[in-house]
């Protein structure tokens, strides 16, 4: 059995270079169906419900992802605010220009502005997103990585952050693995599905990670499927 005692610095493939993009495109899609079959869209919800529960929110309200990818997230975080009659509008970036294009081809009617960079380099000044967040995209740092986007996730909303991201655990690394082999196409998704939840944090290593930042007034909630719901509310 696999030891989960400590964080997996192992690279993802995904996180190497010269991937195919037709290869990346299978591994998104695939990413979407297990995010919508698991409750990953439901738990980038929740996120946004805590944040404007807490504030009053003027609309339309923007909404911000780092590592938006094919745009899924924020496809999903749409239809929920139509049936809420919540106007919105949304800011995807992603470091992968063919990622941003393709969210552009997957989605046309979103009302987004997609940005292709690495997150660090923008800064919004005046005209900050009420909420920024970020979904299966932390386990791909280091800690160090991840004090600088928290610090950052905090000085560019004006409301609040919210991150969804894996639980570290043996049973979601074997589940996740054997599902993977059963059904995946994606040579990416059945190498890097176990290695993420390998990468992935417990509790305690948040709370360090967030104390190292000096960040406060958040909270932590365990979610189904082996997930993690942190959401930080500006006071």
């Amino acid at each position: 059995m696999i030891n989960l005692a400590e964080r997996s610095y192992k690279k993802e493939l995904l996180d190497t270079d010269n991937i195919p993009f037709a290869d990346i495109k299978q591994n998104m899609k695939e990413l979407n169906t297990i995010n919508t079959v698991l409750g990953g869209h439901a738990i980038s919800i929740k996120g946004i419900q805590k944040i404007i529960s807490k504030h009053k929110v003027e609309e339309p309200i923007t909404i911000c992802e780092i590592g938006c990818g094919g745009g899924d997230n924020l496809n999903a975080l749409q239809k929920w605010c139509n049936k809420k009659n919540i106007k919105v509008t949304f800011i995807g970036i992603d470091i992968k220009q063919e990622c941003i294009e393709f969210a552009q081809q997957q989605y046309p009617l979103l009302q987004c502005n997609w940005i292709q960079s690495d997150y660090q380099k923008i800064s919004f000044d005046k005209n900050q997103p009420a909420i920024i967040f970020s979904s299966l995209f932390c386990h791909h740092f280091i800690e160090d990585e991840l004090i600088t986007m928290l610090e950052w996730m905090k000085s560019n909303s004006s409301k609040g952050f919210f991150i969804n991201d894996l639980h570290r655990h043996w049973l979601a690394y074997y589940s996740i693995q054997f599902i993977t082999a059963a059904f995946s196409r994606s040579y990416l998704v059945k190498n890097d599905a176990s290695l993420s939840v390998a990468r992935g944090f417990l509790q305690t290593e948040w709370i360090k990670i967030f104390a190292d930042a000096g960040i406060k007034n958040y909270s932590i909630n365990w979610k189904w499927a082996f997930r993690h719901l942190i959401v930080y509310n500006n006071e």
